[in-house]
């Protein structure tokens, strides 16, 4: 990385953690409280060009690479999980698919309204009965004249009842194997798409969490992204990125944890002596801190491959795995420092650990992640 290089990410990192610490940081708690989705954030996010980080100037965005990506979500995400969460989704996921695979005028349509906050992008793949198999997705797309009727329903979507377009994987030809997948396009205000239930999560609940039906969607020819039948490939790929994005959000999560426990185990006292002079404490916060560190490494070096332009599938799912994992076992030891006071909503480890929890189940669980692993390692 060369000195320009260096100092451009330092310069987003930090305007990124002076954003998040005075915009969002004193709002967290009602937020979460009440489950509030703070839509004014994401267009100020967009003002900044971190709604479309990954999308080239010419087509609206700001044209940086993984690094930036990866330093932003780690900084959003030691503030509020749910708000990162939905940065992701909307970068990795929705936006950069559109960009990837989407015609020119599809792209004309949708990233620069994407890319400045405008519009909030969904991806649906997952099903009712769908979620680790995608390739039971029921979801159909039929063509009928010169566009195609969607028919079926998505749960578990990020921005499903406040996005404006989403991705979504379809059925296209009968039968149950990848092949039959096709990704299309989809204005959330098209008629025959309707909200269905939003979820009550245990965290990320600032994050909107919905299902979407779909009955008699019919949508043009230009909304087909790429070729016929390479929804399940183009979906494949585009999670390998969005891997590092949840890798990098459980970064953020856990160095949130740990700046929380150092600092408490500082003041705390007990027996006469700060909590941080007890050897059980330290070496509590020793791991904590190697595991932020190696999750961190991880997850950049994944970043880097990516903006090299080298295969990451097992880098990326080992970023993922090793950092949501992390993230869990760094929130939970911060609760366990602060004791009761960990348990209880006055302190912010408990959200910590709340929030961590989604990062092993997202975009694939950890037990996908090993399967994918096992499979590149062996180089079936």
């Amino acid at each position: 990385m060369t000195n320009q290089d260096a100092e451009s990410l330092k310069e987003c990192r930090e305007m990124v953690r002076d954003f998040a610490r005075a915009e969002i940081g004193p709002h967290v708690r009602e937020w979460d409280d009440k489950a509030v989705f703070p839509r004014d954030v994401f267009r100020r996010l967009g003002e900044l060009g971190l709604m479309g980080i990954l999308i080239p100037e010419e087509h609206g965005g700001a044209g940086m690479t993984y690094r930036h990506y990866v330093a932003v979500l780690e900084e959003l995400g030691a503030v509020e999980g749910g708000i990162a969460l939905s940065v992701a989704a909307h970068n990795s996921l929705c936006t950069n698919h559109i960009y990837t695979y989407g015609s020119e005028d599809v792209r004309r349509a949708w990233l620069a309204r994407l890319a400045k906050g405008e519009v909030l992008g969904a991806w649906g793949l997952t099903e009712p009965e769908a979620g680790s198999d995608s390739g039971a997705t029921k979801t159909t797309a039929v063509r009928e004249g010169d566009g195609w009727v969607i028919n079926g329903n998505k749960n578990f979507i990020t921005h499903a009842g406040v996005g404006g377009v989403a991705v979504v994987m379809t059925r296209t030809k009968p039968g149950t194997d990848h092949r039959g997948i096709s990704a299309f396009a989809v204005p959330l205000d098209a008629p025959g798409v309707t909200v269905g239930k939003h979820e009550d999560k245990v965290g990320m609940r600032v994050s909107d969490t919905a299902s979407l039906i779909f009955e008699g969607c019919r949508v043009g020819a230009e909304a087909l992204l790429g070729r016929e039948g390479e929804g399940f490939i183009q979906a494949m790929e585009i999670l390998d990125g969005g891997r590092i994005s949840i890798a990098a959000l459980s970064v953020g999560i856990a160095r949130g944890a740990l700046d929380a426990a150092v600092a408490y185990a500082k003041e705390r006292r007990q027996f006469g002596k700060p909590l941080a002079a007890f050897q059980a404490i330290r070496f509590k916060l020793a791991d904590m801190a190697t595991d932020v560190q190696a999750a961190r490494l991880l997850t950049e070096r994944a970043a880097e491959d990516k903006d090299a332009g080298r295969k990451t599938t097992l880098l990326s799912s080992q970023a993922k795995l090793y950092a949501s994992e992390a993230a869990v076992r760094v929130a939970e030891n911060a609760v366990q420092i602060l004791g009761g006071y960990g348990y209880c909503k006055d302190y912010p480890v408990e959200k910590f650990w709340r929030d961590a929890k989604l990062c092993t189940i997202g975009e694939g669980t950890s037990e996908i992640q090993r399967l994918v692993i096992a499979r590149e390692v062996i180089g079936e």
